[in-house]
């Protein structure tokens, strides 16, 4: 099996291409990879949504492409789009910036370069069509920047480009592991894994296989079971385990089986920190409290896929939140790459642990919530706080746990 198909989207180097129309920005992807993936036509605008490919990107590795509409698009339609391209920049751990080197450098060019800078990705600016050119030095072109001179046409310095795009790269990109500094080699790990009507077939998920995996490479004993089984599997082991991580849907079932001796929590808390912001979402988990009747909170999950019957996100959250509070609340629910740049409609944000995003997207959107003053928290804590033992699944996490509310 190869690395790409090992490696999970979210710790994918994403690489964020922008320009404007026909600046060849699908030319240049199609050359840098040897492959026709994006569609080049003279006709302007023919990128009309990103687009987002998995690929293996020698000397990179494992990256996530993504073509871009162009940022000089017009008319309604074609502001949407270039809005979209805009957003884009929150998906991207590297940016690349294509240049026509026919039409020099532009007013939309320097806007993105900016919020690029604002954003403070790491970038490179390539002036497409060196070939073409009548001159090497486009009118308006930045001093001082990191610029490559590329022919997507010839392929003149695209092994550069993505030799310069490698440099650039990040080279660690989560602050927090998931749990390997909270275990010591040889301890015991219990990992509560429902198998439901809405496990996938024959696999186990995302954070499931990774939390496995961490434990394994830091010496770790991981031992998995169902939900159903979980007493017997304590009453067999010799000694307690060191600690017990359940899938947030079977949490009240686990902490009544688990004595309170021993440490409890789940997948999802365990991504708030890996990928976000754990803290930031304690501290938002109170928002429940608050809520009142009519208003809307908004539920958004990082992936896509296919729902059914008693989905967490549109049927089991929204009930456990609703008897919770007692209130009479409004949902809205968002996937995938969708997510409101405008908060303001909602009370609150309830967002999955995002095992299929990259951190920057994940940081961004929790960002985004606390700078309009919209209180976000995580899959997890929200289940814990409606079954009452929150704080006990924030005990290996004593700074976070010391934010909770009364």
């Amino acid at each position: 099996m190869s690395s790409l198909n090992q490696t999970p989207s979210g710790d994918r180097v994403h690489i964020g291409i922008f320009g404007r129309r026909n600046a060849g920005k699908s030319s240049v992807i199609n050359a840098m990879t040897g492959q026709s993936l994006s569609i080049v036509s003279e006709v302007k605008g023919t990128t009309t949504d990103p687009v987002q490919k998995a690929m293996e990107l020698l000397p990179l590795g494992p990256v996530v492409l993504i073509d871009t509409p162009g940022i000089d698009d017009e008319g309604p339609l074609g502001r949407e789009r270039v809005r979209r391209s805009y957003q884009m920049l929150n998906k991207s751990d590297l940016a690349l910036l294509v240049v026509d080197a026919e039409a020099g450098f532009l007013p939309e060019d320097r806007a993105m370069l900016e919020k690029i800078r604002q954003k403070k990705i790491p970038y490179l600016i390539a002036v497409n069509k060196s070939d073409a050119a009548a001159s090497r030095e486009p009118d308006g072109l930045p001093e001082g920047e990191d610029i490559l001179w590329v022919s997507a046409k010839t392929g003149e310095n695209i092994s550069r480009l993505k030799e310069r795009l490698a440099a650039l790269a990040p080279q660690e990109t989560h602050e927090f592991p998931i749990i390997a500094d909270k275990v010591q080699p040889m301890d015991f790990v219990v990992l509560v894994i429902p198998i439901d009507k809405a496990a996938p077939k024959g696999r186990l998920i995302l954070p499931q296989q990774q939390t496995i995996r961490e434990l394994l490479d830091c010496g770790a004993v991981p031992v998995v079971c169902r939900n159903t089984e979980l007493a017997g599997v304590l009453a067999a082991m010799p000694a307690p385990p060191r600690l017990v991580i359940t899938d947030s849907q079977a949490f009240h079932q686990v902490a009544q089986t688990v004595p309170q001796e021993i440490p409890l929590t789940s997948f999802s808390i365990l991504f708030s920190r890996h990928k976000g912001d754990l803290e930031e979402q304690v501290r938002g988990v109170s928002a429940l409290d608050r809520l009142r009747d009519g208003d809307c909170v908004l539920i958004s999950e990082g992936c896509t896929h296919h729902r059914q019957c008693g989905d967490i996100g549109t049927v089991k959250l929204p009930a456990w939140i609703r008897q919770y509070t007692g209130k009479e609340l409004a949902f809205a629910h968002t996937s995938g790459g969708e997510f409101p740049e405008d908060l303001s409609p909602y009370r609150m944000v309830v967002h999955c642990g995002g095992c299929m995003l990259g951190d920057r997207e994940m940081k961004y959107r929790i960002r985004c919530a606390a700078d309009q003053g919209v209180p976000i928290a995580n899959y997890g804590m929200v289940i814990a706080q409606t079954q009452g033992i929150l704080r006990r699944s924030l005990g290996i996490f004593p700074e976070a746990a010391g934010l909770l509310e009364g």
